[in-house]
């Protein structure tokens, strides 16, 4: 049986170091991946590519926290989304999986992977 392939991943986080060296292991593991550093640049990538996961930190400057999340859940349910975060308002519901950092890249990849095993339907 052969795996299902993750379609282009979208990375939305402002710290440089994590979002590039994140998309450097994703696209060294075979990943078609694009990148954003809040979630203004999120939506311009969103509506120039066909984006199938979305990888994103929670709190960020510039459309960052419950308001991206809100946007996610009403703009992107068709969307695989992860949310990474160091630190979250425990009462505000996550709709989403959520990692917590530090994470493992790894880790993370393996859990991307089986998402899209798991999504219905077949490709994300």
């Amino acid at each position: 049986m052969e795996s299902k392939k993750p379609g282009t991943i979208l990375i939305v986080e402002d710290e440089d170091a994590i979002r590039l060296t994140l998309r450097d292991y994703l696209r060294k593991k075979g990943h078609e991946v694009i990148v954003a550093s809040d979630g203004v640049g999120a939506i311009k990538q969103l509506l120039d590519n066909e984006v199938q996961i979305i990888i994103t930190d929670y709190r960020m400057d510039v459309l960052g926290g419950d308001y991206w999340i809100k946007f996610l859940q009403r703009y992107c349910p068709d969307k695989l989304i992860v949310i990474t975060s160091g630190f979250l308002r425990p009462d505000f519901y996550i709709p989403f999986e959520v990692i917590y950092k530090p994470f493992d890249y790894s880790e993370l990849e393996e859990r991307i992977r089986q998402l899209v095993e798991a999504r219905p339907g077949g490709d994300a």
